[in-house]
């Protein structure tokens, strides 16, 4: 997942601020690249085909760029942009800010998406107008082989203490097997893996009153859990990132992932690629003290507050989150949907079996806080976080001065 940063101003002539767009028969997108971007790309086609005359421009871009050229053009009011699509994360800086178009003023878009993308996509958070739209319905999954469960007699993991036990089980009865991988680099990946942990202790990064709550009990225990899994994972996990999570599972070398995104999975049951075809289950991260606490990675559609072609961005829209859509975006690029019906459907959950998984984690997910300063705070948790994995301070040690540095970050 990517967290955003923000740039000088001046990064305007590198970005290459794109020319404002005429009126009515252009419509332009900035969008993701690599799979995000294929889904988009795929509804740009079957609108334009439906449109020969509309002019369409898509921006494909990272996350990291993509961010800065959004934010970059509403702040410098340019009208250039028309349809934008975002991070859930980002989406406070924007509602913030007055970037956005309000949709449901707009006339709106219909849809039951999934109740954890739905308020995302609100501002105020959950319950307002909604100023975006669900598009993508991502969220952290857990991997655990059910053979290897099976063969040891184990139950699924109800707890993260029922995963711990599990794993030494396997690592110690199972040979070349290790009983867990994470992902253990500094940043967003080691924070990604850490917050359903923490919330399924009951604790958080941020409370409801929008102060640090990480100097806690809660997520003491939470910290304590998550270092006990080092033990347990192949030799040099600080250093891993997604790659080495995704492959580790499909060679089996591991025997539970902590986090496993859709967008990894696609290749699980793909005997080419996949030595453990039919063998790896996905479900939601276990609870503890608190029930489960998925991690919400939705991205949402919006219209730029500033867009000369606002109605034609809201009916592109509503092309692109209509369920047929949904469903064929998803059949041919495993885009995951954010219309709750589609986890049920047939066609799609013959290719994707841990659909019905998938929408139980949805349901239950949660968002990461819904402050502007996230990009700054989730860089203090995850170098704190990866001191305590290497041991370069006790667990009380590092939640102390990530809760210090981020207060500090938090009153600015």
């Amino acid at each position: 997942m990517f967290t955003p940063r923000r740039t000088l101003l001046a990064a305007a002539l590198a970005l290459g601020l794109a020319a404002p767009a005429a009126a009515q028969d252009r419509l332009v997108i900035a969008g993701r690249d690599a799979a995000f971007g294929q889904a988009l790309a795929a509804m740009v086609s079957a609108y334009q085909a439906q449109h020969p005359n509309l002019r369409i421009e898509r921006l494909e871009l990272p996350g990291g760029p993509l961010y800065e050229r959004i934010a970059l053009n509403a702040r410098e009011r340019t009208r250039a942009l028309d349809v934008v699509m975002l991070d859930d994360i980002w989406a406070p800086e924007f509602f913030a800010n007055g970037w956005l178009a309000d949709i449901d003023a707009l006339g709106g878009v219909p849809g039951a998406f999934v109740r954890s993308t739905d308020q995302v996509a609100r501002n105020p958070f959950g319950s307002g107008p909604h100023f975006a739209v669900p598009f993508v319905g991502n969220v952290a999954m857990f991997a655990y082989r059910a053979d290897l469960f099976a063969k040891f007699g184990l139950a699924r993991p109800a707890s993260w203490t029922a995963t711990l036990a599990a794993a030494r089980t396997i690592q110690e009865r199972e040979p070349g097997v290790a009983g867990i991988a994470f992902r253990g680099i500094r940043g967003n990946p080691i924070v990604t893996g850490f917050l359903p942990i923490l919330g399924a202790f009951g604790g958080a990064v941020v409370d409801a009153q929008g102060r640090a709550a990480l100097d806690s009990p809660a997520a003491l225990k939470a910290l304590e859990t998550f270092l006990a899994m080092k033990p347990l994972a192949p030799r040099g996990v600080e250093t891993w990132n997604a790659t080495e999570v995704r492959d580790a599972m499909e060679q089996g070398r591991v025997a539970i992932a902590i986090e496993f995104w859709p967008g990894w999975a696609g290749t699980l049951d793909d005997p080419a690629k996949s030595k453990v075809v039919g063998e790896v289950n996905l479900i939601p991260p276990p609870g503890e003290t608190s029930g489960p606490a998925p991690m919400l990675g939705a991205w949402l559609l919006a219209i730029a507050a500033d867009s000369p072609n606002a109605a034609r961005g809201l009916d592109f829209i509503r092309f692109v989150v209509s369920a047929a859509n949904q469903k064929r975006i998803a059949l041919e690029t495993g885009n995951p949907p954010t219309l709750a019906a589609l986890y049920g459907d047939a066609d799609l959950v013959r290719k994707f079996r841990w659909y019905p998984a998938q929408l139980e984690a949805l349901e239950a997910a949660r968002p990461r806080p819904r402050i502007t300063q996230w990009n700054r705070v989730e860089a203090i948790l995850g170098e704190q976080l990866q001191i305590a994995l290497i041991g370069q301070a006790s667990p009380r040690e590092a939640l102390a001065e990530a809760n210090r540095q981020i207060a500090r970050a938090l009153s600015r």
